[in-house]
């Protein structure tokens, strides 16, 4: 092999779009691309690969095929600045000068996330419907056996019964309904949808739970025509107006509301719901739209939550191409804003 076969060499690794280096017989890093430059900003041509690279495991496969002239692969997980994981791939190469190594680096980060997104799904839909369940069979064990002719225990445990198979319904039905727009998220919806109609139509349906809980609501809406689902955007409304109802009121508020909003601003429409309760800590925000997140379990359950509310609200605005930003602070309440691209 000639000297221009290393150049072509280069230029390949030059050309790939996975972070690719090459390393010299004495260790030195030959030659780099930008996605390895910017995965690994130590790295420097000429400077010895085990000064730039922490990463035993990968030196070690660096050793190993150069040793045995065969390709070898491993998993290798960098942990600072955040975590990632990469299916390092090391390869001799016969060109000269003798002794080149080709390393490339396959980024497994969002995979393994996924994976262990899904799996932590499972585990907390199984979990949320078990209790339920467990509830369910250890009433109809006890008026199969001791409360048989109980008819005072019989009343009560029906109405728990009932409460806990409408918990599960409501659970089957928010995990169907994150399946179907997790399904449709690439497919943008095109019908016209006027958001001060949809948050005046919730308002409505909503108000008999406003006026059990002596809640005042005020409703400033302007037309917002924004392309959607309008069934979507009506359980975007419902589940940010019904939270805020249930989870935006101070027991020591003599005179609660809230405040719902819809307009039109620099070729955007929103949706804003705003509720003076008792807010919510800046360590939950970022996860506030994870599924079955909850900053106050007990509380959540009682008011017959499924945990799954705010994820619907960011996948379902996701696909119509918007943004959901929340503003909260202890004692100050918290606020909800939609923004989605207005229609012409």
């Amino acid at each position: 092999m000639q000297e221009r076969d290393f150049a072509v060499a280069a230029a390949v690794i030059a050309a790939l779009d996975q972070p690719a280096i090459l390393v010299g017989a004495d260790d030195r890093v030959l030659a780099l691309n930008p996605p390895a430059a910017a995965t690994l900003p130590a790295l420097r041509v000429g400077v010895q690969i085990a000064l730039a690279l922490r990463a035993p495991d990968v030196l070690d496969a660096l050793a190993d095929s150069r040793r045995a002239g065969e390709p070898r692969q491993i998993h290798w997980r960098e942990r600072v600045p955040v975590e990632r994981v990469f299916a390092v791939r090391v390869a001799p190469l016969d060109v000269a000068p003798p002794g080149v190594v080709a390393l490339t680096f396959a980024d497994l980060t969002a995979e393994r996330r996924l994976e262990q997104m899904r799996s932590d799904f499972i585990a907390n839909a199984s979990h949320e419907l078990r209790t339920p369940l467990a509830s369910l069979l250890g009433f109809i064990e006890t008026l199969q056996g001791p409360a048989r002719d109980d008819a005072a225990a019989r009343a009560r445990f029906l109405t728990i019964m009932h409460e806990q198979a409408r918990r599960m319904a409501r659970l089957v039905d928010d995990l169907l309904s994150l399946s179907r727009i997790e399904q449709r998220l690439h497919l943008r919806p095109e019908a016209p949808v006027d958001l001060a109609m949809v948050l005046r139509e919730i308002a409505a349906a909503l108000a008999p739970l406003a006026q059990a809980r002596g809640v005042v609501v005020d409703i400033r809406a302007d037309p917002a025509i924004v392309a959607g689902d309008r069934d979507e955007l009506m359980r975007v409304a419902e589940n940010l107006v019904e939270n805020a109802l249930k989870y935006g009121v101070r027991e020591d508020d003599p005179a609660p509301r809230i405040e719902l909003s819809a307009g039109r601003a620099d070729g955007e429409a929103f949706l804003i719901v705003r509720d003076f309760g008792p807010g919510v800590a800046a360590e939950h925000l970022p996860r506030l739209t994870e599924r079955f997140y909850r900053v106050d379990a007990g509380k959540s359950r009682a008011q017959g939550g499924t945990g799954l509310g705010l994820a619907l609200v960011k996948h379902i605005i996701a696909r119509h191409g918007g943004r959901l930003a929340i503003d909260s602070h202890p004692g100050q309440g918290a606020t909800f804003r939609v923004t989605i691209p207005a229609r012409p």
